[in-house]
C-alpha cells in the first residue's frame, strides 16, 4: 500500500517576470490558491522531486491566466530566475487546506488502484489530465495499456483514499476490449 507523498506538485516554472528575479509558475489544479498562500516551496527537476531544493517565498501574486508569480528568497536577478525555468514547484502535502467532502487533491488519487463496479481490476492511476469539462484519470493496466476515464460522477462511483482504491462505472467502449 502506498502512503501519501511528503511533497506534492503544485505547478511548474514556465518563465520569468521583470528584472528582480520573479518566476512565473503555471499552476496545476483548479486554481492558484495553494500557491498564493504558501510560505515555502521546493523546486525539483521532476514531479517525483528529483533534486528538490527548498525556497522561501518572499511575495506572490497572480499573473497571466493560469499562472502565479513568485518572488523567492535568494533569487534577485532575472538571470537567477531564468535558471529555474522548467523546475516543478512542490509543497508539503500537510500544508494544503482540507477540501470539502467529495473533492480530492490529485496527489490523493495518483497511485490508487482502479476497479470496475463488478470488482474487476482495471489498473493504477498514473496521472490526471485537465481537459476543461472534467479531469480524466490516466490508468495504466497490468499489460501496460493506458485507459482514460473521466472523473465525472457518472463514471467515478467510489473514492476510498485511505484504502487507495477507486471504483469506476464502465460503459461499452470506454475501455478497449469492452
Amino acid at each position: 500500500m502506498e502512503t501519501e507523498p511528503a511533497l506534492v506538485v503544485l505547478g511548474r516554472v514556465v518563465g520569468v517576470h521583470g528584472l528582480r528575479g520573479q518566476v512565473r509558475v503555471r499552476y496545476f489544479g483548479d486554481g492558484p490558491d495553494n500557491l498564493l498562500s504558501i510560505e515555502d516551496v521546493w523546486l525539483a527537476e521532476s514531479p517525483e522531486g528529483a533534486g528538490a531544493e527548498t525556497w522561501g517565498v518572499r511575495a506572490c501574486g497572480t499573473g497571466r491566466g493560469g499562472e502565479v508569480r513568485l518572488a523567492l528568497e535568494g533569487v534577485e536577478t532575472r538571470e537567477q530566475a531564468q535558471d529555474l525555468r522548467g523546475r516543478y514547484v512542490l509543497a508539503q502535502a500537510g500544508v494544503l487546506p482540507p477540501l470539502p467532502d467529495g473533492e480530492y487533491y490529485w496527489h490523493e488519487l495518483i497511485g490508487c488502484r482502479v476497479e470496475d463496479t463488478a470488482g474487476r481490476a482495471i489498473g493504477t492511476v498514473r496521472e490526471i489530465l485537465e481537459t476543461g469539462a472534467h479531469d480524466v484519470l490516466a490508468i495504466e493496466a497490468e499489460d501496460g495499456r493506458r485507459h482514460l476515464v473521466p472523473t465525472a460522477e457518472h463514471f467515478l462511483r467510489e473514492v476510498d483514499v485511505p484504502g487507495r482504491r477507486l471504483v469506476v462505472e464502465l460503459v461499452p467502449g470506454l475501455i478497449d476490449g469492452d
